[in-house]
Order: C-alpha cells, then sequence, then structure tokens
C-alpha cells in the first residue's frame, strides 16, 4: 500500500508584504468529504503500516490494562456532614460519584454513574459536579464530542430526578451560591474562549438567565470559584500576565460586586480567604518568583495589601494552604517542590522531608481549616502516586493511599531515578529527569525516551506512570528535559523560554539530546523524542533543525502551523495566546514565529521515524495542524523513514475517553517505538 498523497490547492497568504504558499490550507474544511476521505485514508495507511505490530499492541495493551486495579476508588474526604468517593467497577470504563452521611460505616448515596450517561456515545467526559450547600442537589456537566464544549444538568437527590434545567456551551464549571436557588457557570463564545459568567435561578428557563460579567478584552479568559471558607463567590478574568478579581458574599446573590485591584499591566495575583482577611499570591512590587500577601475583606485594595510571606529571588512559589493553627506552603527551589509548615503562632517552620533524587510533592484535598492534619500528595519516577496525611503537630507522616500496580511484577527498587544537569549552549544548566530497569545498561545501544513540553510556565514534574514501565521492562530509559518555557528553575525559566525567546526551549531540548548521547546513555540511532500540542511544536521545531539526533519522534495532538493559527483569531485560544508566543500582526514576532514554525521550515532532507496523531474534534489544536504538517513532510523528505498519521474520529485534545480506551492510544505509540528500535 502507497503513503497517501495529498492533493494541492495553491492559497497564498500575505502579511507584513510576506508572501507564504499553503498548499494544504484547504484541509481546514472540517466539513469537507475529500478533508474525510483524506483522513481516514491516512488511518488506514497507519493500520497497513502498523499491521506486524498488531499482536505486540494487543500485547502491551493488554498488559498496560493488567496493571490497573479494576474497582479502584478515591480517597475518600470529608465536606459538609458527607464523606466523598469517586469509584470504579470492574468491567466499566467510567466513573460512580457517591457519598456516606458522617462515617464511612453508612450506607452508600449513589450522586451520578456515569457508566449509565454515557451509554450509546462514542466519546463521553463528566467535567465537573458540584453539591448545593443543603446537600439536596447536584450539578453535573458533560462534553459527548471532546472539544470542552459542556452541558449542565441538575439532579434532585432526594427525588433522583433530572431537573428539566439544561445550560449549553459551558465550561462545564457551576458554582452554588449559599441559598441554594442559584448557580454561577461559564460561557463560551465561538472561538470557545471563556468570557461571560451567567446566574441561573433552578427550576427557571435558561434564557432568563442573568447575565453577570461579560469579558470583552479577547486576551482575557474568566472564572468563578468558592472560598475554601465557602463565604465568598469569586470572579476572575485572567490573561497570560494579568489577573482581576471581584467577589461577592456567597449568601447575597443581588450584592454589588467589589473589585479586589483592577487590572495592571503585568501584575498577577490570586486570593483566598480566611476570618477577616484575603490571602493573596502575587508578583506585585517586581516578586518575579511571587510573594504572599494578605488584607482585610474589607479593604482589599492593594495598597492595602501586607507582606506575609516575602518574595525570595530562587524559591518560586507555587501555593499555599490556610489552616486554623498552621499556614502550608508549596514552593520550588532548584526544580524541585517542597512543602513548608509554619506554625502561625509561632512562626516555627519546618518542611517535609523527601529523599528521591527528582519527584513531585503537592498540597492535596483540605477541605478544613480547623485540623492538624495535612494531606498531600507525592510521587516519583519510581514510587507509585501516594497520598500521605501529616500531622503538623506530632510531625508524624501516614500513607493513606498508594496507586496500586496489580500483575506481580512491579517492585519499586528494580528501577533506578536519577537527575543530571546539562549544558545549555549560552551557559544555562538543563536537568535531565531519568527513570530505567536496574538490569538496562548505559550504552550506545540502549534506547531511550526523552519527554519535553516548555511552554505556559508549565512545569513537567517527575512522576510514575504504570503504562511507562512497559518500556523501562523493554530495556528502554525514559527522560524528562526540564526545559526552558516551564517554570522548572523559577518564573525567570518561563519567561526566558516564550515569545522572542522561545528557541531557546528547542535549542534546551537539542542541547539534552546531545548531553545524553555524550554521556553514552543511548546514541542517535535509538534516541526518541516525544511532545504532545505545545510539546508537539517542540518535536516539531527540533526534527526540522536536528533531524539526525533521533531514530525517532512521536508527536501527539501537535501543535505545528504556528503562524498561521496565530493570525487565524475565529480560532480558540489564539488572542489569548499573543502573551505566550506574540502577536504576527507585529512584523517582529511574525518574523520570529515563522523562523520556527514547524509547518513553515519543512525542507528537502531527511527526517526521522515519525507517528502523528490527533483527535477530530480537538478544540485546542485544531486538527488540520498535524494533517497538513503530515502531508507536507511526505512530500519533501528525501528518506525512507516511516511517517503515519493517526486521527481518532470521535475524540479531542485529550484523547479517548474511558479509562482503558486510551491505553489503545499509548500501545500504538510504544509498538512504533520498539517497531522501529532494530
Amino acid at each position: 500500500m502507497n503513503a497517501p498523497k495529498a492533493k494541492k490547492i495553491d492559497k497564498t497568504l500575505e502579511i507584513h508584504n510576506d508572501k507564504r504558499n499553503d498548499p494544504f490550507f484547504w484541509m481546514n474544511e472540517r466539513e469537507n468529504p475529500e478533508v474525510i476521505k483524506y483522513l481516514e485514508e491516512e488511518n488506514a495507511y497507519t493500520d497497513f503500516v502498523m499491521k506486524d505490530t498488531e499482536d505486540l499492541q494487543n500485547e502491551l495493551y493488554e498488559e498496560m490494562k493488567s496493571r490497573y486495579k479494576k474497582d479502584d476508588q478515591s480517597l475518600p474526604y470529608f465536606f459538609n456532614q458527607y464523606w466523598y468517593i469517586v469509584r470504579y467497577e470492574d468491567g466499566k470504563e467510567y466513573p460512580i460519584f457517591s457519598r456516606k452521611f458522617q462515617t464511612l460505616e453508612n450506607e452508600e448515596e449513589v450522586l451520578l454513574d456515569v457508566n449509565i450517561l454515557a451509554e450509546g456515545e462514542e466519546y463521553f467526559d463528566i467535567g465537573s459536579v458540584s453539591v448545593s450547600v443543603n446537600n439536596d442537589f447536584i450539578a453535573y456537566s458533560s462534553d459527548k464530542t471532546g472539544r470542552r464544549i459542556y452541558t449542565i444538568f441538575f439532579k434532585n437527590l432526594k427525588t433522583g430526578k433530572i431537573l428539566e434545567d439544561k445550560i449549553e456551551n459551558t465550561t462545564g464549571k457551576a458554582v452554588w451560591a449559599g441559598d441554594n436557588q442559584h448557580v454561577f457557570y461559564i460561557r463560551k463564545d465561538e472561538s470557545l474562549r471563556a468570557f461571560q459568567i451567567h446566574r441561573h435561578e433552578i427550576g427557571t428557563n435558561t434564557e432568563k438567565d442573568f447575565l453577570i460579567f461579560h469579558e470583552e478584552d479577547e486576551t482575557f479568559d474568566v472564572n468563578v470559584f468558592k472560598t475554601k471558607s465557602l463565604q465568598y463567590i469569586f470572579i476572575s478574568s485572567s490573561s497570560t500576565n494579568e489577573d482581576e478579581h471581584r467577589f461577592i458574599p456567597a449568601d447575597n446573590v443581588f450584592a454589588d460586586w467589589k473589585i479586589i485591584q483592577e487590572r495592571t499591566e503585568d501584575l498577577e495575583y490570586s486570593v483566598e480567604h480566611y476570618q477577616n482577611d484575603f490571602y493573596i499570591i502575587t508578583n506585585a512590587d517586581d516578586s518575579i518568583n511571587f510573594k504572599i500577601v494578605k488584607t482585610k475583606v474589607s479593604q482589599p485594595e492593594i495598597e492595602n495589601w501586607v507582606d506575609f510571606i516575602p518574595h525570595r529571588e530562587n524559591v518560586l512559589l507555587e501555593g499555599f494552604e490556610i489552616f486554623n493553627d498552621y499556614f502550608v506552603i508549596e514552593e520550588r527551589e532548584k526544580g524541585l517542590l517542597q512543602i513548608k509548615i509554619i506554625e502561625s503562632k509561632t512562626g516555627d517552620s519546618h518542611y517535609l522531608p523527601f529523599s528521591d533524587p527528582t519527584y513531585t510533592a503537592y498540597i492535596g484535598t483540605n477541605m478544613e481549616f480547623d485540623t492538624e492534619k495535612l494531606r498531600f500528595g507525592y510521587t516519583s519516577l519510581t514510587k507509585p502516586s501516594s497520598t500521605y496525611e501529616y500531622d503538623m503537630k506530632e510531625k508524624t507522616i501516614k500513607l493513606l493511599k498508594e496507586q496500586e500496580v496489580l500483575g506481580g511484577k512491579f517492585f519499586s527498587e528494580n528501577y533506578i531515578s536519577e537527575r543530571i544537569w546539562a549544558n545549555a549552549r549560552d551557559g544555562k544548566e538543563i536537568a535531565i529527569s531519568l527513570v530505567y530497569h536496574k538490569d538496562t545498561k548505559k550504552s550506545a545501544d540502549t534506547p531511550l525516551l526523552l519527554y519535553g513540553y516548555g511552554s505556559y510556565g508549565h512545569t513537567v514534574d517527575a512522576s510514575f506512570s504504570s503504562t511507562r514501565l512497559s518500556l523501562l521492562d523493554r530495556g528502554y530509559i525514559f527522560a524528562i528535559a526540564h526545559i526552558r518555557g516551564g517554570e522548572y528553575l523559577g518564573r525567570e525559566w518561563y519567561e526566558d523560554g516564550k515569545m522572542l525567546q522561545k528557541k531557546n526551549t528547542f535549542f534546551d531540548f537539542i542541547d539534552a539530546a546531545k548531553h545524553l548521547i555524550s554521556e553514552n546513555y543511548t546514541s542517535p540511532k535509538h534516541l526518541y523524542a516525544m511532545g504532545g500540542s505545545a510539546g508537539g511544536l517542540l518535536v516539531g521545531a527540533v526534527m526540522n533543525y536536528n533531524p539526525e539526533l533521533f531514530n525517532g519522534v512521536v508527536a501527539q495532538v501537535p501543535f505545528v502551523d504556528v503562524v498561521t493559527t496565530m493570525l487565524d483569531e475565529t480560532i480558540p485560544l489564539t488572542t489569548g495566546e499573543y502573551d505566550e508566543w506574540g502577536n504576527p500582526n507585529e512584523k517582529e514576532y511574525y518574523d520570529y514565529m515563522k523562523s520556527y514554525s514547524p509547518y513553515d521550515n519543512i525542507e528537502a532532507k531527511n527526517y526521522p521515524n515519525t507517528l502523528i496523531t490527533t483527535g477530530f474534534h480537538d478544540s485546542q489544536v485544531q486538527y488540520w495542524e498535524p494533517a497538513k504538517w503530515t502531508a507536507k513532510l511526505r512530500e519533501l523528505k528525501t528518506d525512507n523513514n516511516i511517517l503515519i498519521f493517526k486521527t481518532d474520529m470521535s475524540s479531542g485534545h485529550g484523547g479517548a475517553s474511558g479509562r482503558f480506551e486510551s491505553l489503545k492510544e499509548i500501545a500504538l505509540e510504544y509498538a512504533f517505538l520498539l517497531k522501529i528500535d532494530q
């Protein structure tokens, strides 16, 4: 079977007196039968090329599935008289939301069985489930396409009946007011930007819902949330570099909304409430790594903010939790997350002890103020995800739940993790986290999968994956390059990998790869790159710069047509991302983007073996970006390496729904890597 050859239709795109020819521009016509035909031809070709791995894919799928506990459940948490639980039943794909009154010995009340709701649907995702203050109603939301457009429904828990109220075209979030009669929700515009906050009264026609707030600046998104104290409801309006928050008492939906601090250029802040004060994490006063201030609820403006936890140059503040007698901080130093406990009365502080060379630690779900018990999460490349309870008074740690890895073949001590540092070309040091089986030896013949992301300040921390064991047990090393564009080494690490410094992200990944080769962890013949979404942009750019470094690339839902997408304001995310990539309507940014955009820089040369994936309903990265990229690569590449492109016709940016369906996608990726590593 020959590889598909996409038809070409001349299309000239011109701006700043610069012309680009895009013969595959027609692929953005979602309803065009020829587009569907092309995607299906690529799928058929993928199946053909990967046919000799069908048994391997099934083996990998069953292997990965066998490690999952089929009847697993979440750790219960207590809130407003009830214990809340999310559980799975053997043989079922979707969760069941339930609760128990006062004690865990009481009878279970099923709030929502998602398996019933998802019957007959190719794709189904629950956005959120929220309970009214009087515990009599739930609001829940669902998406049936994968485009992250949710419909909100309401259920009377006393009668079990679904109410007639139905709110479409939302983000899925619903926040209950204290009167149990009203909810606040977020509408999306045509480009899927969260742009309006509405108030709905239970039992009334949704067409009569009251518009509370309309965000007219297209670079901002809105959100609505309730404070941990349940006393205030907040509306936030945020861009990449600015925030604005307004609030009302949760028990008075008709009150006037009061602004904490009006939006100010480059001022970021977020708010939590305790007793008479607001606690605010902010970058005010050049606090690039953030600080915490407090201010009276009655005087929330910035001139009244008083430093509570000062800014530190080498420590990034990531979050906090308030208790009656303790203040807990989540912070990052030299790349590693730490949890710091401060005694409110004395100011004495200490850190939780973590021993792995690279790991993830985070503050968990803590719903109560009046407790000495802190829940926190921990995982590393060799240790499954766990939830612990820390007694802040006695300084004792208790394991509450550890992710079970079934099958009897996983023992943590059989795997080794380490963190090494590579020199970037501009003198900076890049951390690389690695994990491998203890029997795997570093050599030029050892396969290594290098993963990266590097955008939006999102940090890929070292965490456990039971599916990854299928590679490690077959002799692979797995590595994460903590490149610029994330916040691994603080906020400056992010700032140095965005806008007109974006290429640092790509160069860091390349320099990390070269370091792994020079240190004899692997060789170009056995080195593989993987990234998704903005990480797909990363591996796409790296393929253009240094294709000879890698034997294979897996690009998941890749953002590869940067210039054209960022010039199209009808596409979701575009206007809100000018502060991440730059605005190509300005020539300086246009020229810079064009110089690295993977689609615009494909050349007639050899490229690595490549697997590209997408979802037809993807709202974050439209399917046509990877489709066009595939077609252009096919046309220009001069090698005989594999190039396959797989579209899930029923999913979106997050891939298949259901807890096991997504394993089939991973099985395909792993089978591809194992196939080409000969």
